[in-house]
């Protein structure tokens, strides 16, 4: 439970964010002295009052996900490449540098996103488009003991040249031995997701303590946490109340009644997914929209847009110039899909969302745009929680508060900082990989103090939001935050999940 003084911190902290100008621009802050430093390779990124930014290490080749084990060696997933293990220095703050050479300990270069470790260690996971592998994994030596298996299977794509091909993985601490594996579309409009059986544009948790030498087949198996998502990359879990987040990257080249609105439409999302220890939600298992629905983020640009607010869902019209012959109007979508939680600016590419240990805060990496005549994204930002949900409204527009970017987005893609994913250490510090520049940063205070905890540390300084390009959000219509479930039921339901058909 969060002290009332911390609640209080965080409120006048809101106050003290939205008090500013929002033509405040984020400034570079200079970094701390420290025995070595490495030089960005775009060049100082923008960073917000109160924070420091600094390279852990790079050239590596495309860095994707990264996790540390109980022994503090941090894990790599450079894509297309393999698994690498690295050892950082003892420096303290942002002065963490990469400790001698990466050691390469699995080379396989299928695996292309996903990596995370069982809650004791012991089991090392990674991803390639169509199947997940297990390997036994020691931490005192910092490498993998034994060879792949096959433990979930049956995610390739149709058409090997299109669809997306990230299969993020995440270990739930809530119950013990689940693993959360996404898959997204298989085209940017993919009709197939309209077919729950055909496992496309999903979320879904295995039992890794009941899995056989067959392992799961991923659309067959399973429990079903959401569909009609079209590419959740990022996926989260709150750790306190235990709820289960994702942000979504929504669909390119949208039109409606024959204009094309897709430079600030639909917005990405971030969903809710409920909870894995026994407490039910309407959210769980629900359709999402795609690929149907869609969030609304301008609105003012929607074609027959009246009641429409932003976060509302929406009818699709257009696909890359086609027209789509569909049922649904925006009354069905609003009435029988799941709505965000919170919605971003479209094209902005939310690619991981990770908590705080005591869940005030989520941070959101945004890898960039490319449908869009200016970039937009390219950035690591801070969303406030409380009770398990985002304090700001399903309509806010400036829900996230950014912590780093890049100052000139001219410069992107080619150019500048792509965050992918986050991960923290045991002192608290957030460490970001950006793929296109094949770096690794670290994210601490200015005084160089832990980015996780209460008040400021949660990821609230007073820096002003940026993330919008659309209009003032229309007047709340609701309460914000969601009473927190009890934690209980864990026992029925990995009893259910146990007895969930294995092949």
């Amino acid at each position: 439970m969060v002290r009332f003084e911390s609640l209080l911190a965080l409120g006048l902290i809101a106050r003290a964010v939205q008090a500013q100008s929002s033509s405040a621009a984020a400034t570079t802050t200079a970094a701390p002295s420290c025995a070595s430093s490495i030089a960005p390779k775009n060049g100082e990124p923008s960073v917000a009052p109160g924070w420091q930014v600094q390279v852990v290490k790079n050239e590596l080749s495309t860095p994707r996900t990264i996790l540390f084990d109980s022994e503090g060696h941090l894990l790599v997933l450079e894509s297309g490449v393999g698994v690498t293990v690295m050892n950082l220095t003892q420096d303290e703050g942002g002065c963490v540098r990469a400790d001698g050479n990466p050691e390469r300990i699995i080379n396989d270069e299928s695996l292309l996103h996903g990596l995370a470790l069982s809650l004791d260690g012991k089991t090392l996971y990674a991803s390639s488009e169509p199947s997940v592998f297990a390997w036994d994994y020691d931490a005192a030596q910092g490498r993998n003991t034994s060879g792949p298996r096959e433990v979930v299977s049956g995610m390739k794509n149709d058409d090997p040249n299109d669809g997306h091909v990230t299969r993020t993985l995440l270990v739930t601490r809530n119950v013990e031995g689940l693993l959360l594996v996404t898959k997204g579309s298989e085209h940017n409009y993919d009709a197939r997701a309209r077919n729950i059986s055909t496992g496309s544009s999903t979320i879904k948790a295995f039992n890794m303590t009941n899995v056989t030498d067959s392992g799961y087949n991923y659309p067959q198996d399973g429990l079903l946490l959401g569909w009609g998502l079209r590419n959740s990359v990022g996926v989260g879990e709150e750790p306190i109340t235990g709820a289960i987040y994702s942000v979504e990257n929504s669909v390119d080249d949208f039109g409606r009644d024959g204009q094309n609105i897709h430079e600030n439409n639909p917005g990405e999302e971030m969903n809710f997914h409920g909870y894995l220890n026994g407490t039910e939600t309407e959210e769980q298992g629900g359709n999402y929209g795609y690929p149907d629905c869609y969030a609304a983020w301008n609105v003012s640009e929607i074609p027959d847009n009246d009641g429409l607010e932003v976060g509302m869902q929406f009818a699709i019209g257009e696909v890359e110039g086609t027209k789509v012959n569909i049922t649904v109007n925006d009354t069905s979508c609003r009435e029988d899909h799941v709505a965000p939680r919170l919605t971003f600016a479209a094209h902005m590419a939310p690619l991981d969302i990770k908590f705080n240990s005591n869940a005030t805060a989520a941070w959101v990496t945004f890898h960039g745009s490319w449908d869009r005549t200016d970039p937009l994204g390219y950035k690591l930002s801070v969303i406030e929680f409380e009770n398990g949900s985002p304090t700001a409204p399903a309509n806010s527009t400036t829900a996230a508060t950014d912590i780093v970017s890049n100052p000139d987005l001219s410069r992107c893609p080619d150019n500048c900082i792509r965050p992918v994913n986050l991960a923290w250490d045991s002192r608290g510090r957030l460490f970001m990989t950006s793929d296109s520049s094949g770096e690794i940063f670290v994210v601490v205070r200015a005084d160089g103090g832990s980015t996780d905890g209460a008040g400021p540390s949660s990821g609230l300084p007073p820096s002003p939001s940026s993330s919008s390009t659309a209009p003032p959000p229309a007047e709340s219509t609701g309460a914000a935050v969601r009473d927190a479930p009890k934690l209980s039921g864990i026992v029925a339901v990995f009893a259910g999940i146990l007895a969930l058909p294995v092949v």
